[in-house]
């Protein structure tokens, strides 16, 4: 297995970047790969010569020709096995904003323009008598409105006298009228519709906490039947119409809208469900990269040509546009099949303008020198591009954006990434790092000559083996048995701080493959509420992803994994990181926290922090540690070294330009900066809210 593959590239690809004579991914590579891989956004800003274009090609690569496999399979996207009435009752694909994009189960939405509302209304509605209910979940940070219209209304929810919302801000409205009500909501939150159509009223939960009743539906209305509806600017959500058990199950009479009696069903006048997903057009790419000039855009496509050369059946049709080449000619080569596009602005926006470029397909948007873009003018191309562009693909996949550039902190790149990208992963090489103010990252010393639980703890817990050969003496203190009782403390640490905090999730960072099943077993046999996870590359890539998303799904607590495994890891809202081992890389620190403190959510990153020097693994040998028990150290032939942790954080300190606060080991962290008002994994407050 190559490098590239440990980071769940295809062998294909990795053949052919052994065939470059690329041993190792560069930096820029090591970070980018596996975050486009992980499904994320992406801003990167490297040297000339760093690999950059490798960094976004490669994944790209990988992910369109796996999307071509799945479509000459016959593989479409998963959907739920329910009677059709169910399947109806979705969000309506031919009743909705431009920018609305909907899931093809028609249960979750997404509008990614920043400034404009956008909304959509259900398949079904409810008119007549009887009393009913659907819940819609905050998925993605954003302003909302949620409630019910009847087919005449504004899909501008609760703007005009047909509709009537709930937002985000604790605001009802009616008419353009917004009155105080209920709560505010936000990420993560369960809004709950009731519409009591015996007693022509409209009422709203959060979280199963019922709220009074927000309108009296006008006399007017009565007759009418109100649809599901939702306005959105900038956010998702998504929705339970009753298919599924409710998160917070009504009482009082009141039935999900799914279940609702026939005789009491509307469907709407628009066509009611999600369009066929169609053939895709020749076309149609499902990739466009933007270069700023002509010659950028030959390297780069002739090093596509280069990377896709073992993928086989499909193959990759990859087509150059530029200017100073016959368009016709161009526009040929685009219609015999077209999967990646590179081009300069100006041949793309003629080929966009005249329909011989259809962008319904793509999925991925990549900004080349982003900064020189910007800076020629390009900018409402962009917009344009971006505005035409489904948010979502018909499978269910989200538009990928990828923004290279000279410097991330240009203001017009700034401005972009806010504009348009989802939560971007930065990659910056060339800025000073430096810790968000949303992280508050502290150190635990671990200094097993004062602290001796883990005399008493070492019958019970698994260590990676390598003192198995040493005299370990319980009260000495040669190095080899301090060693073997940092390993067995920082299991203990990892509670603590788990108990501590009361951590419900929580990524984990562990040195090594056999640390992270280590203490998988320890966190499991210590108490069945302890779920986790692991990734790492010894997993399959099935079991890894199945992992991936059970944790997602809040189905574990706990992931567990390596430095490599988790760069590909894009999950929005965590709030906690715990380091049981420091990086031996001062780069991957800032990686690893800086899966924390996100989308201004504040986060708590807990890094244990040995006071000894600790003998670890230092696989060099051929099987890469598989089988391998040598515990001498490299210097004398073996596969161990002593790893300095204390060092390790100097240099740590040293690249941040900070003193990382220490705490004791009960891991009380002081809020004193944070006003006290802290709660990791939620927004911070600012003094006076």
């Amino acid at each position: 297995m190559t490098a590239f593959e440990e980071m769940g590239m295809l062998p294909e690809l990795g053949r052919a970047v052994e065939d470059l004579d690329w041993t190792l991914p560069t930096d820029v590579q090591s970070e980018a790969i596996p975050a486009v891989l992980g499904g994320g956004d992406v801003l990167m800003a490297a040297e000339t010569g760093s690999g950059k274009t490798g960094a976004f090609c490669l994944p790209v690569l990988q992910i369109v020709w796996e999307a071509m496999k799945d479509q000459q399979l016959g593989k479409t996207s998963k959907t739920r096995d329910v009677p059709i009435k169910e399947v109806n009752w979705m969000l309506n694909m031919f009743d909705r904003g431009s920018a609305m994009a909907i899931q093809p189960d028609g249960l979750l939405c997404q509008s990614r323009h920043p400034t404009e509302w956008h909304g959509s209304r259900c398949t079904f509605g409810v008119a007549g008598k009887g009393k009913y209910y659907y819940e819609a979940t905050v998925t993605d940070d954003g302003l909302c409105r949620i409630g019910w219209s009847t087919p005449a209304a504004s899909l501008d929810l609760g703007t005009d006298r047909q509709g009537f919302g709930f937002g985000g801000t604790g605001k009802k409205s009616f008419g353009k009228q917004f009155d105080d009500y209920g709560e505010t909501f936000t990420l993560h939150d369960t809004i709950g519709c009731f519409i009591d159509l015996d007693k022509k009223e409209i009422t709203y939960s959060k979280n199963g906490k019922v709220f009074p009743k927000a309108f009296d539906i006008p006399r007017d209305l009565h007759n009418s039947a109100f649809f599901p509806a939702v306005v959105i600017k900038n956010a998702e959500i998504s929705f339970n119409f009753g298919a599924t058990p409710f998160k917070h199950p009504p009482t009082d009479g009141y039935m999900g809208v799914n279940a609702a009696p026939e005789d009491k069903v509307v469907k709407s006048t628009m066509s009611g469900g999600p369009a066929p997903a169609a053939a895709p057009k020749k076309n149609a790419p499902m990739c466009i990269i933007i270069e700023p000039t002509r010659e950028l855009a030959e390297q780069t496509h002739a090093q596509i040509d280069k990377f896709k050369k073992y993928l086989e059946s499909p193959n990759i049709r990859n087509v150059l546009v530029i200017g100073s080449v016959p368009a016709r000619d161009q526009q040929t080569e685009i219609s015999k099949g077209s999967d990646i596009i590179t081009g300069t602005p100006g041949r793309l926006e003629d080929f966009i303008s005249t329909g011989a470029l259809d962008l319904s397909q793509v999925r991925f948007f990549v900004l080349d020198e982003a900064d020189a873009l910007l800076s020629g003018g390009y900018t409402p191309l962009i917009d344009r591009m971006h505005r035409q562009i489904p948010k979502v693909t018909h499978d269910g996949k989200r538009l990928q954006m990828i923004v290279c550039s000279a410097t991330l902190h240009n203001k017009d790149v700034k401005k972009l990434a806010d504009k348009m990208m989802h939560f971007p992963q930065w990659v910056d090489l060339k800025g000073q790092d430096s810790v968000p103010d949303t992280v508050h990252h502290v150190v635990v010393p671990i200094d097993p000559k004062t602290d001796r639980r883990w005399m008493r703890l070492k019958q019970h817990v698994m260590t990676d083996g390598i003192h198995a050969r040493d005299d370990l003496r319980p009260g000495s203190d040669a190095p080899e048995t301090l060693s073997e009782a940092v390993k067995i403390l920082k299991g203990e640490y990892v509670l603590q701080a788990i108990r501590q905090h009361k951590m419900d999730r929580c990524l984990i960072f562990c040195r090594t493959k056999l640390d992270c099943d280590n203490l998988e077993s320890y966190l499991v046999q210590t108490s069945k509420d302890y779920t986790c996870v692991c990734l790492h590359s010894d997993r399959k890539p099935e079991e890894r992803n199945a992992n991936l998303q059970t944790f997602k799904d809040g189905k574990a607590r706990f992931l567990i994994c390596t430095d490599v495994a988790a760069r590909g890891i894009d999950i929005s809202g965590m709030p906690y990181v715990i380091n049981v081992t420091l990086p031996d890389d001062k780069a991957n620190y800032l990686h690893r926290i800086g899966r924390i403190g996100r989308a201004q959510r504040m986060g708590l990153a807990i890094s244990l922090v040995s006071t000894v020097q600790e003998k670890v693994w230092y696989h060099s040998c051929s099987s890469k540690g598989k089988n391998c028990n040598n515990s001498r150290l490299t210097t004398q032939g073996g596969c161990a070294i002593w790893y300095d942790e204390q060092g390790l954080l100097g240099e740590v300190e040293e690249h941040l330009g900070v003193t990382i606060q220490q705490v004791d080991q009960e891991i009380n962290v002081p809020m004193d900066e944070f006003d006290g008002k802290v709660v990791y994994g939620a927004k911070r407050l600012q003094t006076g809210e």
